[in-house]
């Protein structure tokens, strides 16, 4: 099936793509790596009246570190990310979400950007972003606000952006080795049924968990961090604490997966993130 007719705009800077958005409203989309956009459009599930190309903008293609964090351009693909030897190194869970992301024509074309405010419910990021508390630098009309993770993911296929505001980098603290990101994937798609990131502190008392594919929203597991707060890491606390991993969350079901094995693999992935970051 083909999209409905569109016009076609290639902003060269980020003030242009903005403009663009401004002066279109809700009739216009933006374009990156073009992996969800590009499919709906064809289903006419999404028929914008422009589509707004960023994806050649240098300036949110890169990867630095920068007051101690490490940056992250949200025109990235995830292939970028996965092959980087500063994210390996400074940042690991990125580089291990990033390699379970699709298959390799999905993380040589997607983006870190594109994916996170797509914001589908089985996306592999969002777990990720959770985990490390990343911050997240959106551009608008009014200028540039920062946004945590905790507050980005509104409501299935919604985020904190606004129509006519843009996503420009990720900023996400170093961590050391002790990470893990744990996944059960749709064997057809490669979307997570349900997947588990894992961060531990270096004293490995203090855990962070985020989990995707579950419930409508990523969420962070807070029930699971309390119960493993300045608790030693071992087989018994893990896994008493990873029965939790799907508290207060109403879990999906689909044609996939029920509610009840969404459940049940969140504490099975959370125990196994969780022990795999430890034996880091």
């Amino acid at each position: 099936m083909f999209a409905a007719p569109f016009d076609y705009a290639r902003p060269k800077t980020l003030d242009e793509a903005l403009a663009l958005l401004s002066k279109h409203g809700d009739e216009a989309k933006l374009l990156a790596g073009g992996h969800s956009l590009i499919p709906a459009m064809k289903l006419r599930l999404a028929q914008p009246k422009v589509l707004v190309d960023i994806a050649r903008l240098d300036a949110l293609r890169r990867i630095e570190e920068r007051d101690g964090r490490l940056v992250i351009g949200a025109l990235v693909t995830h292939a970028e990310i996965a092959a980087d030897r500063a994210v390996a190194s400074r940042c690991p869970l990125l580089a291990e979400a990033a390699a379970a992301i699709g298959d390799v024509q999905v993380r040589n074309k997607g983006t870190i950007g594109g994916s996170l405010v797509h914001a589908d419910p089985a996306a592999d990021w969002p777990a990720a972003i959770l985990a490390l508390d990343a911050e997240l630098d959106i551009a608008g009309p009014k200028g540039r606000r920062t946004v945590k993770a905790g507050d980005f993911f509104v409501d299935l296929l919604e985020t904190a952006v606004k129509p006519n505001e843009i996503l420009c980098e990720i900023r996400v603290p170093a961590t050391g080795a002790l990470v893990a990101y744990v996944k059960t994937e749709q064997k057809a798609s490669g979307f997570a049924l349900c997947g588990v990131a894992a961060v531990v502190d270096a004293a490995g008392k203090r855990v962070r968990v985020g989990i995707t594919g579950v419930a409508p929203v990523p969420y962070r597991a807070a029930a699971v961090e309390r119960a493993l707060d300045g608790q030693p890491l071992n087989a018994k606390t893990i896994a008493e604490a990873a029965r939790h991993a799907a508290g207060g969350v109403t879990p999906l079901g689909d044609i996939h997966a029920s509610p009840e094995y969404r459940a049940h693999l969140a504490a099975v992935n959370t125990a196994r993130a969780l022990e795999r970051a430890a034996s880091r």
